[in-house]
């Protein structure tokens, strides 16, 4: 299966914005058994052991090139390790809802690192969109939405944003990079390397794990690792060769209003005035960057 038709590229685009969407709120009630790292490792080999049968399946299953090597690790290391252990630790302290707004201001530090790295140029409509993206952020940290007077707080928002910068500069890696294999015949390998740093750094830092067992808890890991990662990042692999970049890309600002949503049915947190302010500047921002992308990228096509 190398391609898909119309519909079920849209269908399947679909199931990814809804698992990452609830994702975030599956993660939070998972931190409340586990700590951080030992809920990032779990997951990651739950995702491991799925997606080797997707992959094998599917007949994409590779050794890497040399040269595909330091994007294998540039994913495996800034995202799917610092960025989930990030999240992990900072949606402890933080409503599922505001920390998916947070972690998906990603786009906007690529908008803005990009062309002061000179690997992009700041267009009108990507600048337009940071700097609204900039507002929804201080809408969603002033004092009356974020406690300021609780540390915990303030440090989940803190690794929160800095796991979104870590996305971002694996993003910008992963632009410049020439590929050899397909994103979805590394995919596997980029679990397995996360898998191990995740379950060393969690022996080391956080002891052997204490986990009480419930249908609960297992189901909760079932869902982040089956459907929240392993079936969400095949799923985008696929969606990718079938849907245009400006689509997929506008489509995932979806994801926070998901979050959101989700966050407010499983959880019962409430949708405050700040936060659906934030989030409609952060969406339209990231909307704003995207088009400038777009339009950047299209000039320069034509112009050879």
């Amino acid at each position: 299966m190398n391609s898909l038709s119309p519909r079920a590229a849209v269908g399947l685009f679909l199931i990814v914005v809804l698992a990452w969407g609830v994702n975030w709120s599956v993660t939070k009630q998972l931190v409340q058994f586990l700590p951080p790292l030992w809920t990032s490792a779990i997951r990651s080999w739950i995702a491991l052991v799925g997606l080797f049968v997707i992959v094998g399946l599917s007949n994409n299953l590779v050794i890497p090139e040399r040269r595909d090597i330091p994007v294998v690790l540039s994913v495996a290391l800034l995202h799917m390790t610092l960025f989930s252990v990030l999240v992990a630790s900072g949606v402890r302290f933080l409503p599922a809802s505001k920390a998916i707004v947070l972690g998906y201001t990603t786009p906007l530090w690529v908008a803005i690192a990009a062309p002061l790295l000179g690997k992009d140029t700041l267009t009108a409509p990507k600048l337009a969109g940071a700097l609204l993206g900039l507002i929804g952020l201080a809408a969603i940290l002033n004092p009356s939405s974020i406690d300021w007077t609780n540390v915990n707080v303030l440090l989940g928002a803190g690794m929160v944003i800095l796991a979104a910068i870590s996305w971002a500069a694996n993003i910008i890696y992963i632009r410049a990079h020439r590929w050899i294999a397909s994103p979805l015949q590394l995919l596997l390998w980029q679990v397995l390397v996360a898998t191990a740093v995740l379950t060393t750094l969690a022996m080391i830092v956080e002891g052997p794990p204490q986990v009480a067992w419930s249908w609960r808890l297992v189901s909760l890991f079932l869902y982040s690792g089956l459907i929240g990662t392993a079936l969400a990042y095949w799923a985008m692999s696929m969606v990718n060769k079938s849907i245009s970049a400006l689509t997929t890309s506008l489509g995932t600002t979806a994801t926070p209003l998901v979050g959101i949503a989700s966050a407010a049915i499983l959880l019962s947190e409430p949708i405050d005035a700040s936060l659906a302010v934030a989030a409609g500047l952060i969406v339209t921002g990231i909307g704003l960057a995207t088009l400038g992308d777009r339009l950047l990228r299209s000039q320069a096509t034509a112009s050879g």
